[in-house]
């Protein structure tokens, strides 16, 4: 039987109820998908039954490839709106990728997808049409209108001290 490609799976898509045991292809996610999962819910048995019935690979990405992911997430703007647990798993696929692997990321997150576009990485949602546009972000503080690029380091403004909000600079078409 041939492998047709290679899917990382975020936590989105055991909650949303895809189950790992159906299908053929190779599949991997990360330590940090399962601690986002509750204890003994129906996602977490998911999770634990593919690993245990050896169709789903659970592996750490490598510092380099987790780097290169915050990097690539900071350019884009989509840093401070990703989890440890989103964070590892497109740093997993872009491992993967290096490796001349097909991956293909599982998930509903609007900014994982933004991401994983901006690196070049297949992606498919269960629950929501997905994006259909590439943003790049910038942000700006709503009470003295200053502006800070999408690398930012901080929530607050550092002339006011306000939450700074969030705003698309530029948008691509995403074809799938």
């Amino acid at each position: 039987m041939r492998i047709k490609k290679v899917i990382v799976l975020d936590t989105s898509a055991f909650i949303a109820g895809f189950e790992p045991l159906s299908i053929q292809d190779l599949q991997y996610s990360v330590p940090e998908v399962k601690n986002e999962l509750i204890v003994n819910s129906l996602p977490w048995t998911r999770f634990n039954a593919a690993v245990e019935n050896r169709r789903l690979k659970v592996k750490n990405p490598k510092s380099d490839y987790i780097e290169k992911v915050k990097k690539s997430s900071k350019v884009v703007g989509d840093l401070l709106h990703l989890s440890k647990a989103d964070i590892h798993v497109l740093a997993l696929a872009l491992e993967l990728k290096a490796l001349g692997k097909n991956p293909q990321i599982i998930t509903d997150d609007y900014s994982m997808q933004n991401v994983a576009h901006q690196m070049g990485i297949k992606f498919a949602s269960l629950m929501t049409l997905g994006i259909r546009y590439h943003f790049n972000w910038m942000f700006y503080c709503p009470a003295c209108h200053y502006k800070y690029p999408a690398d930012f380091h901080s929530k607050l403004c550092d002339i006011c001290g306000t939450t700074l909000k969030r705003k698309p600079i530029g948008k691509t078409p995403v074809r799938k």
